[in-house]
């Protein structure tokens, strides 16, 4: 073991934190691999055990205390452009089909959709306008 150079090491274990970044998705392991790697590129420099340490933790540290809030706050955020069935939230419709409690159908961004009423005792005649106020399934509630 000790004919392998301290660099040689320190990417071996840069390489197994990235098992199990891979695996479980925690990006913590992707930052202590990279904290690895620079460890290694001191060792390749020449520097002492002490100084290849102590450069694995500030990388290592910096990078868990800089990177991780702004990507827990990026992934809080909602999308800024809305797609699938939330782009049809707050949308008009037109009926086609009366529209009731029970059921109805309504023509939404060009398709045909089943439709039902949000309140049950409301009814919508042919032609007029409703607004989308959910979406359960294949079927738009409306108002």
């Amino acid at each position: 073991m000790n004919d392998i150079d301290a660099w040689v090491w320190w990417l071996v274990g840069a390489a197994a934190l990235g098992i199990p970044l891979v695996v479980t998705a925690m990006p913590e392991f992707g930052m202590l691999a990279v904290g690895a790697v620079a460890a290694a590129v001191v060792a390749g420099f020449g520097f002492d055990a002490v100084v290849q340490v102590l450069a694995f933790v500030v990388v290592s540290v910096a990078l868990i205390a800089v990177v991780r809030p702004v990507a827990a706050r990026h992934r809080n955020q909602r999308p800024q452009l809305a797609t699938g069935v939330d782009a049809l939230k707050g949308r008009q419709a037109v009926v086609l089909e009366r529209v009731d409690g029970s059921g109805g159908r309504i023509k939404l961004a060009g398709e045909v959709w089943s439709a039902r009423a949000l309140d049950a005792g409301s009814a919508y005649e042919v032609g007029q306008e409703v607004d989308v106020v959910d979406i359960e399934g294949a079927t738009a509630i409306v108002m």
